[in-house]
């Protein structure tokens, strides 16, 4: 398990962030890490909705860093860096040639390019600020971790050399199975050639299909979690045993997308096509791929009113809405109500016992 920030070394932080001009060389615990622009507005506000500068990304980092650091533990990462702001152009980065001294580093076969490449582990406050200052604003984790520790003992450490090495490795035996749940629901005001943008009535209704995908679990003595995704939709996440490699977790995610599908024909579908999409939820099960991801908890997302993806309980899914979990707001609830997702490694259940449905080892 990654180790938490020291309290005080976050505490150090906090008090530089909040003194420092628009430049400045933060130390970190025993290391050091130069920050600029730090009043440079990434989600600029407008009337009543309050904007966000790098150096509140810096302080929101710092502030939820005990809680955000667990869940990328161990899992190769992948940003989406916005230089200029959430308004601006954007970009994905996955390999690191060279990283910092601080940052942990492991070496991976890219398929997609036939080599292998460095791929950021983030364990530590550092690495996750300098992610901050490179405007590295949503966090993406792979569903795999490269520690097989501990219910995977036996499976391959070899990521590197071929494609064939990195399937039968433990990075091809995913801890969760995750249903993304994407609203294509137009509020009528979006622009030609926009996605959908966050509105009530769509969320009420991924609101009701993720509580009848609870149901579906739950009936087959099945645990799940759930958080939003920080802009239109939810996130449902079902810890598992790693004993099963990722076709076989996306075969279990789609038998359920099309179970659902068949149920609620007119509310949700399973399609790839935007326009067949369009006015139903779509149910996206093939995030459950090695290299895939959905947003981490507590990364920022890409809305004007400075979202993040936020665990929730179950119980509170009835009453919240996306725009209730800010830079702003999160940490708050955090300090008074802790992570709703804290110890879900240690709720791992054994899929393949309970459907019967193994993948060879």
């Amino acid at each position: 398990m990654t180790k938490r920030p020291e309290k005080q070394a976050a505490r150090d932080v906090l008090a530089q962030l909040t003194t420092a001009g628009d430049r400045a060389t933060l130390e970190v615990g025993s290391h050091e890490l130069p920050v600029t622009s730090l009043d440079k507005p990434l989600w600029p506000g407008a009337g009543r909705r309050k904007g966000a500068t790098k150096r509140d990304l810096l302080i929101y980092l710092t502030r939820v860093a005990p809680h955000l650091l667990p869940h990328l533990a161990d899992r190769p990462i992948f940003v989406t860096r916005f230089p200029d702001g959430v308004a601006g152009k954007s970009f994905f980065q996955k390999h690191w040639e060279p990283a910092p001294r601080f940052a942990r580093t492991v070496r991976i076969h890219s398929s997609q390019n036939d080599r292998d490449g460095d791929y950021l582990i983030c364990e530590n406050l550092a690495t996750l600020l300098w992610l901050g200052q490179m405007a590295g604003l949503e966090l993406h984790a792979w569903f795999s971790r490269v520690n097989p520790e501990p219910d995977a003992t036996g499976r391959s450490r070899k990521f590197t050399g071929s494609e064939a090495a990195l399937d039968r490795s433990i990075l091809n035996y995913p801890d969760f199975i995750v249903f993304d749940l994407d609203p294509y629901v137009y509020s009528g005001k979006e622009g030609h050639g926009e996605e959908p943008e966050l509105h009530r009535r769509a969320f009420v209704r991924t609101r009701g299909l993720a509580l009848r995908i609870r149901e579906i679990l739950d009936g087959l003595g099945l645990a799940s979690f759930i958080k939003t995704s920080g802009r239109t939709g939810l996130h449902l996440y079902l810890p598992i045993v790693r004993d099963l490699d990722f076709d076989a977790a996306r075969g279990v995610a789609e038998t359920l997308a099309r179970h659902v599908q068949r149920e609620r024909p007119k509310d949700v579908t399973v399609e790839w096509s935007v326009r067949r999409r369009t006015g139903k939820i779509f149910f996206d099960y093939n995030q459950n791929s090695r290299g895939k991801s959905l947003a981490v908890p507590y990364s920022p997302r890409r809305h004007a009113a400075a979202t993040v993806s936020m665990p929730i309980t179950w119980d509170e899914l009835a009453t919240v809405y996306p725009t209730d979990f800010t830079l702003h707001t999160a940490p708050g609830r955090l300090d008074e109500h802790g992570d709703a997702w804290a110890g879900m490694l240690d709720a791992k259940q054994d899929l393949a016992e309970t459907l019967g449905a193994g993948s060879a080892p």
